[in-house]
């Protein structure tokens, strides 16, 4: 991996974003031994990387378990500022709210995961807390299903190469072949459903949010519990109302093109 960057390659850097982005919502706080395994960092790198980022205000420490400062927030918030999609996204996400009387969210595809952008919580379904900067893997979520079909089959071909398609539930899908083929029907019929991949209970449903271009640069859900009813009922009784969000998202992007540009970008093209 190393011979393939470029001369103007800083890996000291590539290894203390690694560090900041071991923590997360299902690991919140880590021991030094914690980063240095996720990392693939030895121990005595990971206490450098760890003790910097803790004299710079990102991460505090109790003497064994460290964990990240509201500073790190800043480092999103210069992306979040830059694009119009958040801004233009919220107004909308309250109408679908209010309409479908549950939580929603916009999100985009980094990696091999979703990240939010704007959200409108109505109740906690699940357990763990979902804001703006948080992630999940593409391939257990409504969203990530439909931004993952988005993609020209060559970087589908790479995500399905080096995603891990670890079983989250017993209804996660954990073979390239099923979930190919399960992005066929998304692009198919234009939206996605996830039936408690992500977590039991929990059921979602997106739609994509598109460029000038036809292209996928976000995708916006709705999620429920899976107790409130059937499949079919969660299409019909949030569906029209999904599509007609994303419809009114893209309207408005389309009256600022240049919110796409920094989009684009970030699905590391």
């Amino acid at each position: 991996m190393d011979e393939e960057r470029g001369a103007h390659h800083v890996q000291s850097l590539e290894r203390g974003l690694a560090v900041i982005r071991a923590f997360g919502a299902r690991a919140p706080e880590l021991t030094l031994s914690d980063v240095a395994k996720q990392t693939g960092l030895t121990r005595a790198a990971a206490r450098r990387f760890l003790l910097t980022l803790v004299d710079l205000g990102y991460v505090r420490t109790d003497g064994k378990l460290f964990t990240l400062t509201p500073k790190v927030l800043e480092l999103g918030y210069a992306y979040l500022s830059s694009s119009t999609l958040p801004e233009v996204a919220q107004p909308h996400l309250e109408w679908l709210s209010a309409q479908v009387h549950e939580s929603s969210s916009v999100s985009i595809l980094e990696d091999t995961e979703v990240v939010y952008v704007a959200r409108v919580p109505v109740s906690r379904i699940m357990t763990v807390a979902i804001n703006v900067g948080t992630r999940f893997p593409a391939y257990a979520t409504s969203m990530g299903h439909v931004l993952l079909a988005g993609l020209p089959p060559a970087e589908l071909t790479e995500y399905l190469a080096r995603a891990e398609l670890a079983p989250l539930t017993p209804r996660t899908i954990t073979s390239a072949e099923a979930l190919s083929a399960q992005l066929d029907k998304v692009r198919q019929q234009g939206w996605a459903q996830v039936d408690q991949e992500l977590e039991r209970g929990l059921r979602s449903m997106a739609a994509p949010i598109r460029d000038g271009n036809g292209e996928v640069i976000a995708a916006v859900n709705v999620s429920t519990q899976a107790s409130r009813g059937t499949l079919a009922e969660m299409r019909r009784d949030i569906g029209a109302d999904l599509l007609a969000a994303a419809g009114r998202i893209e309207a408005d992007l389309a009256m600022n093109r240049t919110a796409t540009t920094p989009l684009i970008a970030q699905r590391g093209r």
